[in-house]
């Protein structure tokens, strides 16, 4: 069976989701969703810098696009700083019947206990509409909810789960995150929207949520903890200029908490340098997500990344994509609602292996 996609949007990661939709036998791409009016009637291949033409071109029409009825929207359209415009059209898909795979508001990836109020809209537009979603990527997505699951099942007891992303973000070029969410390349007393409190439970406490779900624990509270560090020197990522005594690192932990002790844990050490807080956990290769189980046994693996490019960012990137263009088949056929990691089967590479 082949299933009619439309793809939304044409950034960062969705320039990789369309090469993705292209390389998967089992999707066709009927339509293709542009916020910038430059791009409407562009071919989308080129949109997505695949040096050829899938003959299909972009529209700003988004009314169009939802009236062509595709089994399934693939929607990695910006959501950080336009959070209720990004829900107003995820609950628009979802009425209409249309199946949504989305890497945005990744809150949505399991808000139960986080933020139950904003997803309760989302979830009644799609069994209004028949209709079912899944939101998800790496991180918050697979780094974090499938992969650390599946090493707990072989496990004898648990004493603590624990999720790292170790990522040096220089070549993420997206200043908005970056400088204006994150607060890297700001004065070290400045606190950005990132860690405002409550902020980091409503971008990843669905990670701690959907882990404490999986493993049957019932937890006492979601904490939150953050250090930072200054450049040592002035330097350029591809995103801009970070000045000497401005934020460069930033370390952060949302632990769940039993009892007064940490179950489930998300650590996340970003850099903008490789020299930038040594004492921080250090990446396997260029960059990684890493599982660690403590326990009976000790379990520890990394998910190493790296672009045939030689990025790690861009496999950051396309990993979100392919989390969610693959699963398709599979949220297409499951039940009306909001599905998650826990609802979904196992989401192979079928039909991907080149011969």
């Amino acid at each position: 069976m082949t299933y009619r996609v439309v793809q939304w949007s044409t950034g960062n990661v969705g320039v990789h989701a369309i090469a993705g939709i292209d390389a998967n036998p089992a999707l066709e791409l009927i339509g293709c969703f542009v916020s910038n009016p430059e791009k409407d009637g562009v071919d989308v291949g080129r949109l997505a810098n695949l040096g050829r033409d899938l003959g299909v071109t972009a529209t700003t029409d988004a009314d169009a696009l939802i009236a062509m009825k595709p089994d399934c929207i693939v929607h990695t359209a910006w959501a950080d700083s336009r959070l209720l415009e990004a829900l107003d059209d995820l609950k628009k898909f979802l009425n209409a019947g249309i199946n949504v795979v989305s890497s945005s508001p990744v809150f949505l990836q399991y808000p139960w206990g986080v933020a139950d109020g904003l997803a309760q809209p989302v979830v009644d537009a799609a069994l209004a509409g028949g209709a079912s979603i899944f939101v998800n990527g790496v991180d918050p997505g697979f780094g974090n909810d499938q992969l650390p699951l599946v090493i707990t099942g072989i496990s004898e007891y648990i004493d603590e789960v624990r999720c790292y992303e170790i990522l040096n973000y220089a070549t993420y070029n997206q200043a908005e995150v970056l400088f204006d969410i994150m607060g890297f390349a700001q004065p070290m007393d400045h606190v950005p929207m990132l860690l405002q409190p409550g902020v980091p439970t409503l971008a990843w406490g669905s990670v701690i949520a959907q882990l404490a779900a999986g493993l049957g624990v019932e937890l006492d509270s979601i904490d939150e903890w953050y250090e930072r560090v200054p450049a040592p020197f002035d330097f350029e990522v591809d995103a801009g200029p970070v000045k000497e005594g401005t934020v460069a690192g930033l370390h952060f932990e949302l632990r769940g908490m039993v009892n007064g002790k940490a179950v489930v844990v998300l650590e996340h050490v970003t850099r903008l340098h490789d020299d930038i807080a040594p004492e921080w956990p250090q990446p396997a290769g260029e960059g990684c997500y890493r599982v660690k189980v403590t326990g009976e046994p000790i379990y520890t693996v990394d998910m190493q990344l790296l672009g045939t490019d030689g990025d790690h960012n861009t496999a950051g990137l396309k990993a979100t994509a392919m989390r969610i263009v693959n699963a398709v088949p599979a949220v297409v056929a499951g039940k009306p609602g909001l599905l998650t990691a826990l609802d979904l089967p196992l989401i192979t590479g079928k039909g991907l292996v080149r011969t």
